[in-house]
């Protein structure tokens, strides 16, 4: 088990008493941030930069500096999917906007999936990362670099190789083929907000799930880095083979009393977690 830092034990208690006072706050009224900072926040899996606008004009509000953007093939940005976005692809998006905005010590936010996009594109900035921070993400490791490896035998399992008939084209991922929108939302008594899910999500590209991780200067591996564990998604949680990297040490872990769209679902509790990083 980590031995628990001072801080972490400050924002794990932040987490599970700040959620009644925060609900109703509004953003203007939100006090100014002491220090301001810099933060990339990446969308998961079929969704786009529009999963973080609350938080990210909450955390604007503060003082900070953010950025969302959203990655190539999806959102706003889905016309431009083909069966050549992938990983590398989606790690590049990230990049760039670190690069042409000059941006250093930067808190690097993946959700879900993007945890594995994170940690490539923290692989290669590590110089600008300050912070990362997988939101209820899939951490990727040398062993298991990609969000879907093959065996040892060089073959993907037949749970994969089942999906792949629904793809469209071949190679685009479509949520409701796979799941309900319990999935990303489990919050049965938030239905405005699961019907902004239905109309946001946007077909994936096979491409980033399959494609590994690159570890050539340690991926997060070195990296101030913390998981944030959604506690209260109650559909398809999040499992071991997801966190389990983050109960070594060197990792910050913070019980989060939302699920897994508690940027949208809590997003005055989100802000002030982040920004308390």
């Amino acid at each position: 088990m980590t031995t628990p830092l001072p801080r972490r034990t400050a924002l794990i208690a932040a987490a599970g008493l700040a959620a009644a006072p925060l609900a109703g706050a509004k953003p203007e009224r939100r006090a100014k941030a002491a220090k301001a900072k810099t933060f990339v926040l990446v969308h998961g899996t079929w969704l786009g930069g529009w999963l973080w606008t609350p938080v990210v004009e909450r955390l604007t509000a503060m003082g900070h500096r953010v950025f969302a953007p959203t990655m190539t093939g999806l959102g706003e940005r889905a016309h431009l999917i083909s069966p050549a976005v992938g990983l590398d692809t989606h790690a590049r998006d990230v990049c760039g906007v670190i690069e042409a905005e000059e941006l250093s010590e930067v808190i690097l936010v993946g959700h879900s999936f993007a945890g594995v996009t994170i940690t490539e594109a923290a692989d290669r900035m590590r110089d600008k990362i300050g912070r990362l921070v997988f939101f209820d993400a899939l951490i990727p490791t040398r062993a298991k670099p990609a969000a879907i490896n093959p065996g040892p035998d060089g073959q993907y399992s037949d749970y994969w190789r089942q999906r792949i008939p629904k793809f469209i084209d071949g190679y685009k991922m479509d949520f409701f083929a796979e799941y309900e929108i319990e999935m990303i939302c489990p919050d049965a008594d938030k239905p405005e907000i699961r019907d902004r899910i239905r109309r946001g999500v946007r077909p994936h590209p096979a491409k980033q799930w399959t494609d590994p991780a690159s570890f050539a200067h340690g991926g997060w591996e070195g990296l101030p880095r913390t998981y944030v564990h959604c506690t209260q998604q109650t559909y398809r949680p999040s499992s071991q083979n997801m966190w389990g990297e983050a109960k070594k040490p060197g990792w910050d872990w913070i019980d989060y009393p939302a699920s897994r769209a508690g940027m949208l679902t809590n997003p005055d509790l989100t802000a002030d977690l982040l920004c308390g990083l």
